[in-house]
This record gives C-alpha cells, sequence and structure tokens, in this order.
C-alpha cells in the first residue's frame, strides 16, 4: 500500500513548515502551495489524500478555494480540513457549510493532528497486532523455591506452562525454545516475585502493629482509669483585689467610654461632609445633564440638516436620492470583483468607514446592505469552471451568461466572518440605534443597462456593463422622528 499524500495551501512559509513536519512524522508525503490559485493549478494534475487550507491569503482566500474545488467533480471527494487562525462557531459552521470537514488550529499540538489525520482516513485502525511483552514461563523450583518463603510459595498462583528457558527448567542444557526474548521473560518472572515476596512482608508487619497496637491498649487502660477517678485537689481562693486596682479599672472603662465618644463624633461630622458633597455632586450632574439634553436636541437638528444636505448634494463614494415617502436616503455604491465574496474586502472597509461616521453624527436609523449580481460573458464549462471570456470575443460565442458564484452562494456565503462581527459590534455599540439590514436583489434588477446584443458586440463591452452591475449598495435611512 503506497504513502497517503497530502496538500498544505499557506501563504506562510512557517506555518507550512511546522505542519509539514508533523505530517511528516506520520510518513504522509506533503506537497505544498503558497496560494489558492496555485493549488487549483496543482489539482488540475494531482489528487492529494487531504487538503490542509489556510483561509486568509492574497487573491482568493480559503473559503473561496474551498467553495471552488467541492464545485468541480474532480475534486469534489477530496477532504478538506481548514488550517487557519480563525475561531468560533459562526466561522467552523460557515466552513463545514462550504464543504470543509473541520477547523484545525494553527497553534496545533501533535495529539491534535493525530486525532484529525484518524478522521480523514490517512492512518490506519488503532489496532495493536504486535504481540505482548511479556508471557509467563514455567521456572525451575530448585533455582527459586528456596530463595522465597513458604508462605509466599503457598499463596502465589502458580503459573500456566509456556516454553522453557534456556538454563531454566531445561534439563541437560537442551537448546532454547522461546526465542530472542527469553530475557524479558525471566525479567518479568522475577518482578512478579519480587511483588509477591512484598505483599507478604506488608500483610506481617500489619499484623505485627496490630498486635502491638492492642498490647499498648490493654496496658495503658488502667492506669488511664485510676487517673480519672483521682479527685481534683482543693481550690484555694483567691485573695481580695487592692483597692488602686479598683480605682485604676473605674479610669480604665471611663476612658474607653471618652475614646468611644469621640469616635463617634468624628463619625457623624464626617457623614455630614459626605452629606454636603453629595449634595453638590448631584446638582453639578444635574448641570451636565441639563447640558446633555441640550446637546443632544442640538446634535439632532444638525442631524436634520445633514440629511437635507444630503438630499441636494451626492454622498461621499455614491450618491443621495429621496424615497417616495419624503424620507432622505444616502445611497453608496461599491463594486464587487467577479469571483469575490459580495459582502467582504473593499466593501467591508466602505461599511466601517460611513458607520464610523454615521456613529460620530449620533445618527438613528437603519443602514440597508443591498447586493446585485451581474451577468458576465463568461468562458469553460461547469466541471473546470468559468472565467471572464477574453474582451475581443464576440458576445455571440460566450459559452454561459451568468453569474455561477452568486448563484450558488447562499445568505451566510454572501458575507465573510468579519462583516457579520462588523454587524453584531454596531448594534450592541449603539444599543440598537443603528440597525443593519441585508437584501440580495440577484439579477433582476440592473442599474447600469446591458448592452443591445449584435454581431459587432464583445465580450469586454458586455462584461463592462456587467462589472458596472455586479456591485453593493448602501442605503442611508433615518428615522422619521429624531
Amino acid at each position: 500500500m503506497g504513502r497517503k499524500r497530502a496538500l498544505i495551501v499557506d501563504d506562510s512559509k512557517s506555518a507550512r513548515t511546522v505542519l509539514s513536519r508533523m505530517l511528516e512524522k506520520y510518513e504522509i508525503e506533503v506537497d505544498m502551495a503558497e496560494s489558492a490559485e496555485e493549488a487549483l493549478d496543482y489539482l488540475k494534475h494531482n489528487r492529494p489524500d487531504a487538503i490542509f487550507m489556510d483561509h486568509q491569503m492574497p487573491g482568493m482566500d480559503g473559503l473561496q478555494a474551498v467553495q471552488v474545488i467541492k464545485s468541480n467533480t474532480h475534486t469534489a471527494m477530496i477532504p478538506i480540513m481548514m488550517y487557519t487562525s480563525q475561531e468560533g462557531e459562526l466561522y467552523v459552521g460557515q466552513a463545514r457549510a462550504l464543504g470543509a470537514m473541520g477547523v484545525l488550529p494553527k497553534q496545533v499540538r501533535p495529539v491534535d493532528v493525530s486525532k484529525v489525520l484518524y478522521e480523514l482516513h490517512l492512518l490506519p485502525d488503532r489496532r495493536d497486532k504486535r504481540e505482548p511483552g511479556l508471557v509467563p514461563v514455567e521456572l525451575d523450583s530448585n533455582h527459586l523455591e528456596s530463595a522465597i518463603p513458604a508462605e509466599v510459595a503457598a499463596a502465589r498462583s502458580v503459573a500456566p506452562e509456556t516454553d522453557t528457558v534456556p538454563g531454566i527448567g531445561s534439563p541437560n542444557g537442551a537448546p532454547p525454545t522461546v526465542g530472542a526474548d527469553w530475557g524479558r521473560r525471566v525479567e518479568a518472572t522475577i518482578k512478579d516475585q519480587a511483588a509477591d515476596l512484598r505483599r507478604y512482608l506488608v500483610a506481617n508487619l500489619d499484623n505485627w502493629a496490630s498486635r502491638i497496637v492492642i498490647d499498648v491498649r490493654d496496658t495503658l487502660a488502667p492506669l488511664t482509669q485510676a487517673a480519672l477517678h483521682t479527685p481534683p485537689p482543693p481550690e484555694t481562693p483567691a485573695p481580695p483585689e487592692p483597692p488602686h486596682r479598683k480605682a485604676f479599672g473605674m479610669w480604665l472603662v471611663a476612658g474607653a467610654a471618652c475614646a468611644a465618644a469621640l469616635t463617634f463624633c468624628a463619625l457623624w461630622l464626617s457623614a455630614r461632609m459626605d452629606l454636603a458633597q453629595l449634595r453638590e455632586d448631584l446638582a453639578s450632574l444635574t448641570a451636565i445633564n441639563a447640558e446633555l439634553s441640550r446637546a443632544r436636541q442640538e446634535s439632532s437638528e444638525n442631524l436634520r440638516d445633514l440629511t437635507g444636505a444630503l438630499a441636494a448634494l451626492p454622498a461621499v463614494g455614491g450618491t443621495a436620492v429621496v424615497t417616495p415617502n419624503a424620507t432622505v436616503a444616502a445611497v453608496r455604491t461599491e463594486n464587487v470583483p467577479y469571483g469575490e465574496v459580495p459582502l467582504d474586502r473593499g466593501r467591508l472597509e466602505a461599511l466601517r468607514e460611513l458607520l464610523a461616521k454615521l456613529e460620530q453624527q449620533g445618527f438613528h436609523g437603519v443602514v440597508k446592505i443591498t447586493t446585485v449580481a451581474g451577468l458576465f460573458c463568461l468562458s469553460g464549462n461547469p466541471s473546470d469552471g468559468f472565467v471572464p471570456a477574453n474582451g475581443n470575443l464576440p458576445a455571440s460565442k460566450c459559452d454561459s451568461i451568468a453569474n455561477p458564484f452568486d448563484d450558488s452562494a447562499s445568505g451566510q456565503q454572501r458575507q465573510s466572518l468579519a462583516f457579520a462581527n462588523l454587524i453584531a459590534g454596531v448594534r450592541q455599540r449603539t444599543g440598537g440605534a443603528i440597525s443593519i439590514a441585508i437584501e440580495n436583489a440577484g439579477s433582476s434588477r440592473a442599474p447600469v443597462p446591458y448592452p443591445v446584443r449584435s454581431e459587432a458586440l464583445t465580450a469586454g463591452e458586455w462584461n463592462k456593463a456587467a462589472a458596472a452591475n455586479n456591485r453593493v449598495e448602501f442605503t442611508v435611512e433615518p428615522n422619521a422622528s429624531p
């Protein structure tokens, strides 16, 4: 049976080296790739028994690579284990939903590697088929029985008959029949005899100690009984206390009472001072509360002015529109390159910048996130995957006009773990003042019209409109009342 082979995909050379050394200890051949793109090229000509995939890598990340591998019928059956520092139930669930078997942490222990290799069927079953190291043997009584007490010899169990050992129990120095392990068997037999002798000595010592304790207790019992019945000596009356000691005691009591009175007065004065300070603090807090109320009212007015300005001027990174119900809504648009997760990377940074500005302005309302899918002119097939067609290719020669990444992605797969954490964090920080709503418009809505199909239309012209439609829109809708 040939050796198993594993593929490690990680942009960190040190991480690849550490994991490869652990796998090589289990006689597993290791191939390595520095990026997801290099791993996909490797899989076109090789079929490893398992893949260890990192998450954060330049270009295509690990989750996207897992999705591409599992969508290919030639590589879908290869087990994949995510090898990353990402943690949390949300990430593990996302990885399993894409087809990964689990997540192996970067700070991995050898026992974790062994467990994962058994799960990936890269190691055989845990059955030890070796012959036991300790096999009982029959010894010559002329050599050992004379050194063992009769009580121990009678108490120990008789060992089952086994093959004879050279020089022990073999008449006339017969040749050995046990083999190369006769020394180990003799050592095991001597250890058994020593253990029996130790148990014999401990049992006798315990018996002797019990007898000594009983004899001492019987001897001391009459003496203890006599001591209990001896009458106590007569008590000597205490001499009368001198008069000067009585006067000193009275002065001591009076001094303690004065000290207690002074302590009580000091505590009372301290309590009065603390009460006055608390009243001053309360008055100061009342004034600060009034100032905060005025500041809040001014912030609400500034927010109304800001939304009015957004209705008249273009917003940062997008446009400003007015909804049919007269509610002002600022729109920001971010394009999504073909094949990327919509809610990640550039869209993540855009949302982080937008939320920071809204929190600074004291915004109350809804940030609506809408993902729109562009329909690209593609070349390829379902088995090997699709890529955008060459720009000079006529649009009529496209193998497919679609967006397979958007069609195959579920709601959870449209956003990265960092994007989900950012949304949860802003809800917690603002106490629900800013809420996030995510909507998938698919490819049914095309903000940029596609060119009319003709014989002269090229794939580059079509994909230019598709790239403009493949985007994410951030809509800021303030509440109706401040």
